[in-house]
């Protein structure tokens, strides 16, 4: 029997193809780029999986690639590029998976902003924009400042631009005007606060909250992710009332099966929502949750594409460690040629380890967003606090070596699959 992965985040494949296999599957991975993937491949036995190479944005070729995997039963798709094409691909093929017009809303941020405030769960309303002239002044009279001016489907922090004056917001819209878009660019009033991700499990009405993680996002214009911790300690009470809004959060925008990873700032107010992404948050967040639970969490996402309630919904707790992860950027483009100090970490305390998202040779030509991150430090401590602190100063061991001119035959790094 199988279970066929359309894409996948780039870090958990091995742990996805255990729990598959736990269940008695098969995992078939259909991939545009294993070099998405070559840490976790690298890792595993040959046979641990089967992949099947193909062009993942046409649907008729994975429809094709599905239709010859023997005794196929169920559908994993846990990013976003690939979550309204997955969910109607499962839908055609008569396997468990959500409803595709429910995911379809999760996949435009614009109407999930707007539901939730109609339904009193955020304070502002989200509005269309279309760069050009009349566009600041447009978004100075429906949203004001200062403002968010964002993708309506976007990823890795990509196209995110914060505007606290009116020359920032003329400058944001003409970056906009020059940029690719997955979605539509929209605006939206910008709230002050720290940032989190919930992240949770639901299945037939029921939301778990597993815990919280910590988001320390890059100082202003950039607007890119830089560490995170798990799982955060707040006061009891006030976990209890995150798991109860975000629950309605879930419940108001149409998710009600599977993981999520909910982005939200805690305002002076309470939380307000970002974003929701119908999956395990990226990076390592997936491997985060599984050292803290003790337990493989890719038995629930196997469990859901087969259309079976996840033990993980009854526990366990958090009874493994913390930990805490830094995204190791270069200071400038060009091609990547290795790291410096990596030979050092095990000086370091909280067993520190090295997940690289990049191979030398790769060229580097984003700095402003994810797209940048040439690897991911990891360390572990009894609380997400200390693990954080731990992953901070191994982290400023590592430099990634970078030549400043970008040579032609320097392949493009590959793009992580959020």
């Amino acid at each position: 029997m199988t279970i066929a992965a359309l894409e996948a985040l780039s870090f958990g494949l091995g742990r996805m193809a255990a729990a598959a296999a736990d269940a008695g599957h098969r995992l078939c991975l259909l991939t545009g780029d294993r070099g998405v993937y070559r840490h976790e491949l690298a890792q595993l036995a040959p046979d641990a999986l089967d992949i099947v190479d193909l062009d993942t944005r046409d649907q008729d070729a994975c429809r094709a690639a599905l239709a010859r995997l023997p005794d196929l039963r169920g559908l994993i798709n846990s990013t976003d590029t690939w979550s309204v094409p997955g969910a109607d691909l499962a839908a055609e093929l008569g396997l468990p998976g959500p409803d595709p017009a429910a995911v379809r809303v999760l996949r435009d941020k614009s109407r999930v902003r707007n539901l939730l405030h109609g339904n009193g769960l955020s304070r502002g309303r989200a509005h269309a924009v279309r760069p050009g002239p009349g566009a600041a002044k447009e978004v100075l009279e429906t949203v004001g400042l200062p403002a968010v001016l964002k993708d309506t489907s976007g990823t890795s922090s990509r196209n995110v631009w914060i505007a606290r004056d009116e020359a920032r917001l003329s400058a944001a819209l003409a970056e906009a005007a020059e940029r690719p878009f997955m979605g539509r660019l929209f605006a939206e009033p910008y709230v002050a606060g720290p940032v989190y991700s919930a992240e949770t499990l639901s299945w037939a009405g029921r939301t778990r909250l597993l815990g919280v993680l910590s988001r320390q996002i890059s100082p202003e214009p950039f607007v890119r992710e830089e560490a995170s911790a798990f799982p955060v300690a707040h006061p009891a009470a006030e976990l209890d009332g995150l798991a109860t809004w975000v629950a309605r959060v879930l419940d108001v925008a149409g998710h009600d099966q599977g993981f999520a990873h909910v982005e939200y700032v805690l305002t002076a107010e309470g939380p307000e929502l970002v974003e929701i992404n119908r999956r395990i948050g990226g990076a390592l967040v997936g491997e985060a949750l599984c050292r803290s639970l003790g337990v493989n969490v890719y038995d629930a996402l196997v469990a859901t594409a087969l259309g079976r309630r996840p033990d993980l919904l009854d526990g366990p707790g958090h009874t493994g460690p913390a930990t805490g992860f830094v995204l190791v950027y270069p200071d400038r483009a060009g091609t990547l040629t290795g790291w410096s100090g990596l030979d050092t970490l095990d000086a370091f305390p909280g067993s520190p380890e090295w997940y690289p998202t990049m191979s030398p040779g790769d060229r580097i030509a984003h700095l402003n967003d994810q797209r940048g991150c040439t690897g991911i430090l990891l360390a572990e401590a009894a609380t997400a606090e200390l693990a954080l602190h731990r992953a901070l100063s191994a982290a400023g061991s590592v430099r990634p070596q970078v030549t400043p001119r970008v040579t032609p035959e320097a392949p493009a790094g590959p793009v992580s699959h959020p």
